[in-house]
């Protein structure tokens, strides 16, 4: 009986994935007869057809699809047990793989990633910008080891642990600003030219339920996709943005300007995978990430509740 071996459910995966050998072929960097002559093998070893070769796309049977499943989880846990043998306790080395949404690069992750290079100098990072609905969906896979996103509903298998409150100023100039402003009128945003993120990023959708619920039309005058160019382009321009004010407090050329009623908060959160494997440098981070927000001075998240489970669970942002 031939011997089942790990390369063949990598092999397999990636025929499932591309529905084609040739493209599955180039991806593992063999040859296509290779290829099909190891799938075949793994079939003669299972008894059974995993694959649909008739038509213009390759499928996977039943079978296929049951055993791919299996095969996806084993090789997923396979690598968490690799990561555990090689986890060093006293974090000499290690890796770290952290996923963020965008609005974080541009004040939390530089502080973060130089605290964790001073402290742990041996530990490397790899740094995915994402949505948040892509981050949960990469620590459910295993591709991630942590998350920093918002309090919101998660998906399940995903918890979240509170880090900070993060509030929202409108932005301007600071020579456009006077030292002490006044908090400015919400419905009054109607006479300011605007400068806000584009749709894809969360803070925007934060941004526009704040102008609906205060029946606002803003006049947005510029649209951007980095929070680097609004600040450019409110530094040099007349245009009001909305941003953190962390992002104001590391940008002196800028000043926030309070709103009446103030925009809503939002919780920033550590998310990761109930249950999986939290290594030395997983641990090692998350500590250094609360003692930085609180050497910051950022405000603590809200109080934490018990919850039906136990367990606790932090109370939403409104």
């Amino acid at each position: 009986m031939a011997v089942l071996e790990l390369r063949h459910l990598r092999y397999l995966l990636a025929v499932a994935e591309h529905g084609n050998f040739t493209r599955a072929a180039e991806d593992l960097h063999i040859s296509q007869p290779t290829l099909s002559q190891q799938i075949k093998q793994l079939e003669r070893t299972l008894g059974v057809q995993l694959l649909d070769r008739t038509g213009r796309t390759v499928r996977l049977t039943d079978a296929g699809t049951v055993y791919t499943d299996h095969a996806r989880r084993a090789l997923r846990d396979l690598a968490a047990a690799e990561r555990a043998v090689h986890d060093v306790q006293d974090l000499s080395r290690g890796h770290l793989r952290l996923g963020v949404t965008p609005t974080f690069t541009a004040y939390l992750i530089g502080p973060l990633t130089a605290e964790l290079h001073t402290r742990h100098p041996g530990v490397s990072l790899t740094l995915t910008e994402t949505t948040q609905d892509r981050i949960e969906a990469a620590l459910l896979a295993d591709d991630l080891d942590l998350g920093i996103a918002f309090t919101q509903p998660h998906l399940p298998g995903i918890t979240p642990t509170p880090l900070f409150t993060e509030t929202l100023s409108l932005v301007t100039a600071a020579q456009h600003t006077p030292t002490t402003p006044h908090p400015l009128p919400a419905h009054a945003l109607k006479d300011h030219q605007l400068a806000l993120l584009s749709t894809d990023f969360a803070t925007r959708s934060h941004i526009d339920v704040y102008f609906a619920d205060h029946r606002i039309a803003p006049r947005i005058t510029v649209e951007a996709n980095s929070i680097q160019a609004l600040t450019e382009i409110v530094r040099r321009t007349d245009l009001t943005t909305v941003l953190p004010d962390a992002i104001t407090h590391d940008h002196p050329h800028l000043a926030p300007v309070p709103l009446d009623p103030p925009l809503p908060a939002r919780t920033v959160t550590l998310l990761h995978r109930q249950s999986a494997y939290r290594s030395a440098a997983t641990r090692a981070f998350t500590q250094l990430a609360h003692d930085l927000v609180h050497t910051r001075g950022y405000t603590p998240p809200p109080c934490r509740l018990p919850s039906g489970n136990g367990s606790t669970e932090s109370l939403p942002a409104r």
